[in-house]
């Protein structure tokens, strides 16, 4: 879950590791190994192997998948092998370095996945699961667009996960304030909780991540979003948008005044305050929506208090997307040199079907990109409606430390650290992001 928004700090590496790796061609080339065509004749037998990043907690969903495809197609074994979040990091660099990737691999979107595109070792599946395929019209176009490169299609989403701003219905009522409108509102409505003596909005930033997730959403809000992808992308990045700016300043308006922890964030742990909104001891929270279930168990104070979600604020006169949401869906990549690529390929659609995207949210509590997925039964009022939002999107704006190159990434970890504990300004975060985009260049 957030600690792969770490990711980063690896990714150096696996660019070094990926140059050389290509299936044949250049570097920066996607390559293409198997005709279209073949992909649509599969032989149900050998082996499919298949990684992912699930271990632990979240094992259980693709032991499931892994047992039933097997118990579907008796001439085909499932060699599954499942890593944590850093050792699946560690691992696929192997992996690529070796040329042994397994046929079926994780990736997380943006910079990290057009790697694996741009140097051959990523399947094209535009023919399976591009725009208009009725394998793409059951999955929410957004999740499947976060694998899509200049009209090309490679990857299959598994999940979909977008941030969103929780509150407390009790709290917020016994201040007297509304679920905001704008950036001003939210401001508006911390004041008004803090002088009732409440938390207004609970905020950890040790590990460094949180804190991107709102600049995040507020780059997407402040700058236009055909510059922003242009920023997002080494080649034609200048970061010369005043937009930037802007975003770390309404980053640094909601520490002031709606955050306890204030300029002593970076030294407070994100899932320990995560847990005082379950606790209703903070009106709002800023999570995932795979978290949902994490942070307010069953039984929790919050629960009893009702609780419910909206989007952070755009302020007015944004020039950016303000209908954009910060997000994006894991997802597999298929290896081109895979022995039988029509197999991996049908793994995938059996792991993404009607049924098992209903069992996802099922065993793990994970949000399927299909339609349908979620029900009654199988999770909250709250992550449906946070799905039924995100398909309302306009575009996921995907993790700063993900969609940027490492050294941009890096960049901005480190500026906007600085920007929590009052050591740097937004002009100094940007001046380095600037820096690190040239390096990355």
């Amino acid at each position: 879950m957030n600690t792969r928004l770490k990711v980063f700090a690896g990714l150096g590496a696996l660019t070094v590791v990926l140059a050389g790796c290509g299936s044949g061609g250049n570097a920066g080339q996607a390559q293409d190994a198997a005709p279209s065509g073949d992909l649509a004749k599969v032989d149900y037998t050998g082996d499919v192997s298949v990684i992912t990043k699930y271990a632990g907690e979240n094992s259980a969903f693709f032991q499931k998948m892994a047992t039933d495809y097997e118990a579907a197609h008796p001439g085909v074994h499932v060699k599954l092998q499942q890593e944590s979040d850093q050792g699946y990091k560690d691992k696929i660099k192997t992996l690529v370095a070796s040329q042994s990737l397994p046929d079926v691999y994780f990736s997380w979107a943006g910079n990290y996945a057009e790697q694996f595109y741009d140097n051959g070792v990523a399947l094209d599946l535009s023919s399976q699961i591009g725009a208009g395929t009725p394998w793409a019209s059951t999955m929410a176009p957004s999740a499947v667009q976060a694998f899509t490169k200049e009209g090309k299609t490679y990857g299959v989403p598994i999940s979909l996960d977008a941030k969103y701003m929780v509150y407390n219905k009790k709290l917020f009522s016994d201040a007297g304030v509304q679920v905001p409108t704008d950036l001003a509102g939210l401001l508006s409505d911390c004041d008004a909780l803090k002088a009732k003596g409440t938390t207004a909005m609970a905020f950890g930033n040790k590990d460094g991540w949180p804190a991107i997730h709102y600049i995040t959403q507020l780059n997407s809000y402040e700058v236009p979003a055909d510059t922003l992808d242009k920023d997002y992308s080494p080649a034609t990045a200048t970061f010369d948008d005043p937009g930037y700016e802007k975003s770390l300043t309404d980053f640094k308006q909601i520490l002031d005044r709606c955050t306890k922890s204030g300029s002593g964030a970076n030294g407070v742990d994100y899932y320990s305050e995560r847990d005082s909104f379950g606790q209703s001891k903070a009106a709002m929270f800023y999570v995932e929506n795979l978290e949902f279930a994490t942070m307010v168990p069953k039984g929790s104070k919050a629960e009893s208090d009702g609780w419910g979600l909206f989007r952070l604020p755009a302020p007015t006169g944004a020039a950016g997307d303000t209908g954009s949401l910060t997000g994006a869906p894991d997802g597999f990549l298929v290896n081109p040199k895979a022995k039988n690529p029509a197999l991996a390929v049908d793994f995938l659609k059996f792991v993404t079907n009607a049924d098992n995207a209903k069992v996802i949210t099922e065993t793990i509590g994970y949000p399927s990109p299909v339609q349908g997925g979620l029900t009654e039964q199988n999770s909250s009022l709250q992550l449906r409606d946070s799905i039924d939002d995100l398909n309302k999107a306009s575009r996921l704006s995907i993790w700063l430390d993900t969609v940027t190159a490492p050294e941009v990434a890096q960049a901005y970890l480190s500026g906007v650290e600085g920007l929590v504990s009052g050591d740097t300004s937004p002009t100094d975060v940007i001046s380095s992001v600037k820096a690190a985009s040239k390096q990355a260049q």
